[in-house]
């Protein structure tokens, strides 16, 4: 896994995530990005809309589920 402040968690999948209410939601791409901003309109997915948060992007610009 690798986790930025400004950015998605990039989980190696398939995965199932179990939200905070009970329910599970599942994902079987070989790589997935975990909302952390809680800003995504398809949480706990990103949308990439930490992006419009107006806080500065890290410089390294990302980071890849490549092993």
């Amino acid at each position: 896994m690798v986790a930025q402040r400004a950015g998605p968690l990039l989980v190696e999948g398939p995965v199932d995530v179990t939200l905070e209410d009970g329910t599970i939601v599942s994902s079987d791409r070989f790589c997935v990005a975990l909302c952390t901003c809680r800003r995504s309109r398809t949480y706990p997915w990103c949308d990439t809309s930490h992006r419009t948060s107006g806080r500065p992007r890290q410089p390294d610009g990302g980071a890849s589920c490549d092993s």
